[in-house]
């Protein structure tokens, strides 16, 4: 059992590499929903992932489709500045997934209305359609959940 992170068609290979990095030492799984801004032969996922990428738990699915497949019987939050509820407001169980859409313009509307009961955000000041990088945002919202957990095998 894990807590796990989904990136929908991440971007940005530091970004993912880093969240790799988190994933690994918080034992989440990374679900990564193509199609993927770069190569996961990228020097840069691999600089920012450091050694970690070999020892991540991670699941590749060609689209939107196949993940929600597979996983649509499962608790799926999304993150996203439209989001009802700020991400400290729900109660997370292990095996919860936690999805993040892309660095440049999140997820598309029907994604996003998938999971409308579930939509948590991050509070921030008002801005013209700014927000905090991805790879924060994730640390910011598995340690929530991570920590509701009583961080389960962390020490």
């Amino acid at each position: 059992m894990s807590l796990n992170i989904v990136l929908y068609q991440p971007e940005i290979p530091q970004n993912t590499g880093n969240i790799g990095r988190t994933c690994v030492l918080t034992n989440s799984k990374l679900h990564l929903i193509k199609p993927l801004g770069f190569s996961v032969e990228d020097k840069h996922l691999k600089r920012s992932g450091l050694d970690y990428w070999p020892l991540l738990n991670v699941k590749y699915y060609e689209n939107f489709d196949e993940f929600y497949q597979m996983h649509k019987d499962k608790k799926i939050y999304l993150s996203t500045t439209k989001g009802g509820k700020f991400y400290h407001e729900v109660s997370y169980s292990m095996d919860d997934f936690i999805m993040f859409g892309r660095e440049s313009s999140g997820v598309p509307k029907e994604v996003a209305q998938l999971f409308k009961e579930n939509l948590i955000r991050i509070p921030m000041i008002e801005t013209t359609e700014r927000s905090l990088n991805l790879s924060n945002c994730v640390s910011i919202i598995a340690f929530e959940a991570l920590r509701q957990l009583g961080f389960p095998n962390m020490k």
